[in-house]
This record gives structure tokens, sequence and C-alpha cells, in this order.
């Protein structure tokens, strides 16, 4: 049997398709970019026919360039943006609407609504979230509100949703699989974690029909089978994770205790913990981490809207570097005595503030600020931002916290300078892997292990390989006074304040 894995990434901003050889390395990547699209001030919506496109062109780009034919996979593993959720036309499959992206805000006044209502506490305890614009059920709820007889269509049994991974699944398969994993479904606010079953009482304040929502499926299981027009031969599906799922495998994080933190759009740090569903009073995350054999493991996590954003608004906003490889050394050129922060609300604050009214700001400029210090602040953004979610984190799980090591992945990882600053300001190592592709190989893991062709968590967890650790230096005063400037930035960039 071959033991070729490929893995479909479908992220914010483009859709990736990488495959995996027997010894879990990257024989070949098909990329491609689609369009972002902004109907209005803090709205972000996706063509879901362009994604489906987009991961169909990737897939083949990945077999031509590995020299392989489909018949030489043994299974695909699908990672996904998390909460971006599309409505489609049962009988067609066709779309009624653009994909409403996790980015979006739209729902900030139905949130605040039902938290007058005194709702959230319901909604907490039983999904593990808040209420907020970030997850999919508020977004559905809109798309039901507002598509011209979507309501009516949904109650006859017409219409259904998900999110990305499952919209990409009912066409991979020719409309015969309208499935989903644990981990997506935990994102959709409308998902008991603790029973694991789409929750009824959230449902109905929502007015969301259940028989529009996939059967949720453990994180590897049998998902389908793609149709054999699509890329030559038909192809198991056996492994869906959501991407900061898939990356917390990918990282190896089957231990209780251990984090690791993906600085790609956004900065996304979850916690293992175990078997036990820990209730977050720091305004984090309860999650599902994965859902194996039956079995779940939990997680906090804490979500940051803005990490790698920061760094395009330096390219694309203010124009002050060329290539998004050039904020490091321009950072490092920056004027210590200067403590310029910026505080990069652009789509407002997430946790542990979640605050969808916040909005971007810089503090301490002088007359000598330039490019240098611009360039500095929005790295260091990251780094702080990381700082308060493990701050809540270990407040939420005291006796768990022992030797923090953080584990980093994502497109930012690759400046020495930002995986510096970051450790300096978290004042604890952080390890950088060798294989940075963590939330691709941790869907491929899920169909590999499935599929009986990579080994289990255990002997995956060995093979996990450090390219790099980054040991705090900064003198502590320094560290105490940046964090105590960065606090009263936040501060003043609150909306309520």
């Amino acid at each position: 049997m071959t033991d070729f894995i490929l893995a479909i990434d479908q992220g914010t901003t483009s859709s990736r398709a990488i495959v995996f050889d027997g010894d879990m390395k990257v024989v070949a990547v098909g990329q491609k970019e689609f369009t972002q699209h902004y109907p209005a001030s803090g709205w972000v919506e996706h063509d879901p026919e362009e994604i489906w496109s987009s991961v169909v062109t990737t897939v083949r780009q990945a077999l031509r360039k590995a020299k392989l034919k489909a018949a030489d996979i043994a299974a695909i593993g699908i990672t996904n943006q998390r909460e971006t959720v599309v409505v489609w036309e049962k009988e067609t499959g066709k779309p009624i609407h653009n994909a409403i992206v996790w980015q979006d805000r739209r729902t900030a006044a139905m949130c605040q609504k039902l938290k007058k209502k005194g709702l959230e506490p319901k909604f907490a305890k039983r999904t593990g979230l808040i209420l907020d614009p970030y997850f999919s059920g508020t977004k559905l709820a809109w798309l039901l509100d507002n598509v011209k007889d979507a309501r009516r269509r949904a109650a006859d049994g017409e219409l259904l949703a998900g999110t990305i991974d499952s919209f990409l699944i009912w066409r991979l398969t020719g409309g015969k699989n309208h499935v989903t994993d644990a981990t997506n479904a935990s994102r959709t606010l409308v998902y008991n974690i603790a029973r694991n079953e789409w929750d009824k009482d959230l449902l109905k304040i929502l007015d969301i029909p259940a028989t529009m929502l996939p059967e949720v499926k453990d994180c590897a299981d049998d998902f389908g089978t793609t149709e054999e027009k699509l890329f030559g031969a038909a192809i198991p599906i056996l492994g869906v994770a959501g991407d900061q799922q898939a990356a917390t495998i990918g990282q190896a994080c089957f231990e209780r205790g251990m984090i690791k933190s993906t600085y790609g759009t956004g900065c996304f740090a979850v916690l293992n913990t175990g078997e036990e569903l820990i209730r977050s009073k720091n305004r984090l995350l309860s999650t599902i981490a994965y859902r194996l054999d039956g079995k779940t493991t939990y997680a906090l996590e804490g979500s940051i809207f803005v990490a790698g954003a920061a760094v395009q608004w330096l390219r694309d906003g203010i124009k002050v570097i060329g290539k998004a490889s050039d904020s490091g050394d321009l950072a490092a050129k920056a004027d210590e005595t200067q403590d310029v922060y910026l505080v990069p609300a652009f789509v407002g604050l997430g946790a542990p503030h979640w605050d969808p009214d916040a909005r971007g700001a810089m503090f301490g400029l002088t007359r000598n600020t330039g490019p240098a210090e611009f360039a500095r602040a929005a790295l260091e953004s990251v780094a702080f931002q990381t700082r308060d979610l493990l701050d809540a984190m270990w407040k939420d799980c005291k006796g768990m916290q022992g030797n923090t090591v953080l584990r980093v992945d994502g497109g930012m990882v690759a400046s020495d300078w930002a995986m510096q600053r970051l450790a300096d300001i978290l004042d604890a190592p952080v390890d950088r892997p060798q294989i940075l592709e963590t939330t691709a190989l941790g869907a491929a893991w899920l169909a590999g292990s499935k599929a009986g062709v990579w080994p289990d968590a255990r002997a995956f967890a060995k093979k996990w390989a450090l390219d790099c650790r980054f040991e705090p230096a900064m003198d502590g005063k320094q560290r105490t006074r940046r964090i105590k400037g960065w606090k009263d930035a936040v501060r003043r960039t609150l909306s309520s304040t």
C-alpha cells in the first residue's frame, strides 16, 4: 500500500495542497491565493466557488509536482480556516451567498443583544465560547435572516450549512457526505462540547434548523471518498481538524500542559488540558483539541485577530517594508529608548479582552519615531498579546505552568528577531521546529494514522525535531517596564474606556 498522504490546507488568504511521503517529509506543494471581499466596514467575505476552484487546482498542482497520480495517495487530510461559514443548496451544491469569514464583525449587534438578554453564560457553559462575532453561529443566523427566502428554504430542508471543511467534503464526495469533525463543530457556538452533540436549545435561540448541520465525526475518521473524475482516482478522506487544532497535533502537543502558538494572519495559542474541560475565568475559550477513537481531549485557547496581518499592514498599508521578511531587519534598527506601542485592533481585540469595537492605535510617538520603530512596534504587539494569553492561561490552570516552553509555527516564526523578542517578553523559551508546515502535517497525520501507513501518536511525537530554541535575554526591569507600557496602551484603546 502507498504511504503518500495529501493534506489540503484551506486558509484565510490561500489554499494549499501538500504531499507528504512515508517519512512525513514534504514532497510537493501547490498554492493559490484567492480574493478577499470587504463589502462594508468590518465585513469580510470569501467566494466559496473560488475557494473550491483553488483547492482543486492546488491538489492537481501538488500531484503533478510530486510526479504522482491520485492512486498513489493513501488518504487525504483536511485542515481549514475555522468559524468561516457557508450555506449551500442541497440539490445543486451552489452557495446562496459568499462565505462569511471568521474575521467578520457584522454580527456584533446581534451578540450584544444576546448578552443583554443574559444568555452569554448559557452559551459559555455549553460551548466553551463567548458571544462574539468571531464564531459561526451568529454568522449563520445572519445569512438566514438576510438572504432572500433563506429561512423558508432552510426549514424545508433545501439548504445545508457548515464550516469550510464541510463544504469542501460535500463537493469532493459529489454531495454524498455532509460531515465535519469535533474541532470545527466546537467553534460554531451551537455545539455542546461536554456532550459532543449539537445543542438544541442554542440552535433554537439562534433559530437555526438542526437539519442544516453536518454529522460530527472524530478527527481521524471516514469522511467519504473523492469522486474519481476530480483527480483521476478515488481517494479516501480520513482526517479533518480546524487549523489551530491541526497545528496542535502537528506540534505533537499530545500531553496535558503542552502549549503551541501559531502565527499566521492571527495568533492562536492552544494549551492541552487533557480530559479536563476547564472553564476559563479569564476570558479564554474552552474548546476541543481533538477527538480520537471517541475520546475527547480539551484545550484552552487564546485567539488574537492580528499577528501576521500587522506585518501585512507595514507592507501594504503604510508601505514601510517591501516584503514581510524585511520586518525583523528593520525592527532591529529601532531606537530602544523609544517606547512605541502598536495596539493592532484593526478588527477589534480578541482574547482576553473581546472588544469588537476597539480600533487600532499607536502610542508613544515622538519626532524621532520612524519606520524602524513602527516595525518593532508591530512585531512586539504580537509578543505582548501572546504574553496576555499565557498569563490568562496560567491563572486558569494553576499548578500546570511548570517550566513553560512555547512551541511555535506559522509564517512569522521564520523571523529570528520576532522569535527572540517573543521569548524576551514571555520570559520563557520559544521552540521553533524543523518542520514549519505543522498545520498541514497535523491534518496529514490524522489521515495517515487512520489509513495505517503512519505511526501512532506516541511514535509521531518522538519524530518532532527542534530547529532552534530562543531563550529570554531581556533585562527583567526592561521587560517589566515594557509590559506595563503595553497594558496602558491597551487600556487606552478599549472601547469601554
